[in-house]
């Protein structure tokens, strides 16, 4: 049974550690840590089987575990996956956006080869990162568009710099178009899926990102379109927002739950 360490205990990971903890996850949680202590003992007082809290992640990267799950932040990437990779422990990353700045994204890779371990990035919100991967070679045009409830837009970096309140916001308004780079620079907490998409497809540069506020919609909904030499196809998935954070969809807990679940455990491999 592989031992996991948790990095980030709001509600990505306190949902995947009571995912563990009730045995839907064929895995023990044994160590966590979160920038602040607070999270972590409120985490730890929700479990069952009590893992350890670590003072620094440091010590979470040289704790006894075999994969260390990365619920925290884009900086926590930055700052820590190198670490992680060198104290011979695999990877899993939720905030994928932090692999869009290609130094880390190197860094990263490099990691991988020199420590012979392994980086896992879960699907999150959308769907059809098959298909994408799959027909790579043959992209032409890939845009996914995003339309979100603006609370669930609040905070983003996007209105540092701009004259928009996402508290005023009163009709349906583009806030942003651009590259997949851009989009999370100024939205690091909220699209992540970008990301996502442009690792599997074309890249950051090429893939075309729409963010749309919705003050009427209880869905955060993204809307995938890809078109090339093997044809066509369009996604359009509606995710309820977590209860806990309206920034994360439902959809991706759910996918990062999976994910463990399928590293974790020796069933058959169904999809690429």
């Amino acid at each position: 049974m592989k031992r996991i360490g948790l990095l980030g205990c709001g509600a990505i990971g306190t949902e995947i550690a009571i995912a563990i903890d009730t045995g839907k996850i064929p895995a023990k949680l044994t160590h966590v840590f979160d920038f602040s202590k607070d999270s972590s003992e409120l985490l730890v007082s929700k479990l069952k089987n009590k893992p350890v809290i670590t003072e620094n992640v440091g010590l979470l990267a040289a704790s006894p575990v075999d994969l260390i799950v990365e619920a925290a932040s884009q900086d926590a990437v930055r700052d820590n996956a190198l670490s992680v990779l060198q104290n011979r422990k695999d990877l899993m990353i939720m905030s994928v956006g932090a692999l869009l700045d290609e130094s880390i994204f190197d860094i990263i890779i490099e990691g991988c080869k020199d420590f012979n371990k392994h980086v896992y990035l879960p699907t999150g919100a959308i769907a059809g990162l098959d298909a994408v991967r799959a027909v790579k070679d043959e992209l032409d045009f890939l845009v996914l568009v995003t339309t979100k409830h603006p609370k669930s837009l609040k905070g983003a970096k996007f209105f540092e710099t701009s004259k928009i309140n996402p508290d005023e916001i009163s009709r349906i308004m583009v806030l942003f178009e651009g590259t997949a780079q851009e989009a999370v620079k100024l939205f690091p907490a909220n699209i992540n899926v970008a990301a996502l998409l442009s690792l599997a497809g074309l890249g950051s540069t090429k893939t075309r990102v729409k963010i749309v506020a919705d003050p009427n919609t209880d869905k955060n909904t993204h809307e995938i379109e890809a078109q090339g030499k093997f044809g066509k196809f369009s996604i359009k998935v509606e995710n309820v927002p977590s209860l806990t954070n309206p920034k994360t969809s439902r959809l991706a807990i759910l996918s990062a739950i999976e994910c463990l679940r399928k590293i974790c455990g020796g069933e058959i491999q169904i999809g690429t």
